[in-house]
């Protein structure tokens, strides 16, 4: 029994527990409005955009975390007009702007000198985690966790139908665009740990594999909150007897949940004549 707790003992394995508890509630339960407004991908774009916030927030010595929500919101905001005033879908709206802020990220890194890691940017460093990270994380982690729980009944109607949203007096662009802000700010606090990439799993698969096990909103919520708490926390803890990164690993739980769910489902719909 003492040899399973040997991860625990470790300072940078509890830094990397305790801030997958901490992004997990927020991840997962804006997951679950992302997955019913179709905007999954949004949050692959967005989480490819900040990066060139990060760099060039890290050529003017300021914080890298205000460099990545500034250009994450850029990045929604102008797939959001785009998509309002031109003819082109979203999905192909977010492929360019995505596409395009990701390549400049990449240009612009490779022009300069810098000691900032690429790889940790991209794939995240849960085991390097400090206590500014938890802060940081936490904080805006709970602010998004916060302004979810107390406005979900708004940000559900403006998902399913934002006419009737509307004609029931709801503020249809401020809903909008708090939900595109509030997608930057998930993203920025997941920065340090899973990373630009990796960060798309949390964003899309709580809400998933929630949406694939029930059926009342409230319920898939806290089913999406389980299930990234759950990842989380195996999968960080797999990684360290595996001697494998930890993101990657939490991906690879959530892919197997993800098909669990869809296995269940599918023996729910045989069953019923």
């Amino acid at each position: 029994m003492g040899d399973l707790l040997v991860p625990f003992q470790f300072p940078f394995m509890q830094n990397a527990l305790l801030i997958v508890v901490l992004i997990a509630p927020a991840a997962a339960m804006l997951s679950t409005f992302l997955v019913l407004k179709g905007w999954s991908l949004m949050g692959d774009a967005t989480s490819h955009a900040v990066l060139p916030g990060v760099v060039l927030a890290y050529m003017a010595g300021i914080p890298l975390l205000l460099g990545a929500f500034v250009a994450g919101l850029i990045c929604a905001l102008g797939t959001g007009f785009i998509k309002d005033n031109s003819r082109i879908k979203q999905d192909t709206v977010m492929g360019v702007v995505f596409s395009g802020m990701f390549g400049l990220g990449i240009v612009i890194y490779t022009q300069i000198e810098t000691g900032l890691h690429l790889d940790h940017i991209l794939f995240g460093n849960m085991l390097g985690v400090g206590a500014q990270d938890l802060w940081t994380a936490g904080l805006i982690s709970g602010a998004v966790a916060l302004i979810l729980g107390v406005k979900w009944r708004d940000f559900l109607a403006h998902s399913f139908d934002p006419v009737q949203a509307r004609m029931i007096g709801l503020r249809i662009a401020w809903l909008h665009y708090g939900l595109l802000a509030i997608l930057s700010a998930t993203i920025v606090a997941m920065l340090s740990s899973v990373g630009i990439i990796l960060s798309v799993a949390y964003l899309i698969a709580p809400g998933a594999i929630a949406f694939l096990l029930t059926r009342r909103f409230v319920s898939m919520m806290g089913v999406a909150v389980a299930v990234a708490l759950l990842a989380g926390v195996f999968g960080t803890y797999a990684a360290f007897w595996l001697d494998a990164a930890p993101a990657p690993t939490i991906v690879l739980v959530l892919t197997a949940l993800f098909l669990v769910a869809f296995g269940v489902r599918r023996l729910r719909e045989r069953a019923v004549p």
